[in-house]
């Protein structure tokens, strides 16, 4: 079983995700350098749980 993500982290992925689809891929390192262009992440630690559940929407997405 996987790590739960709360509701922070899927309301704000979601929301970047249908706002800007073409920034993201399937790589986790590009999403963790956009995501600082597209909304303003405090923690080191949020943009990386951040980029990993946007790696998952887009896999899931073009699947």
């Amino acid at each position: 079983m996987g790590r739960i993500k709360t509701t922070l982290i899927k309301r704000t992925g979601n929301k970047l995700y249908a706002l800007h689809k073409d920034k993201f891929s399937k790589d986790f390192d590009h999403n963790k350098k956009a995501i600082p262009e597209v909304a303003e992440v405090y923690s080191k630690k949020l943009r990386n749980v951040l980029a990993g559940y946007l790696t998952r929407l887009v896999t899931k997405d073009t699947d």
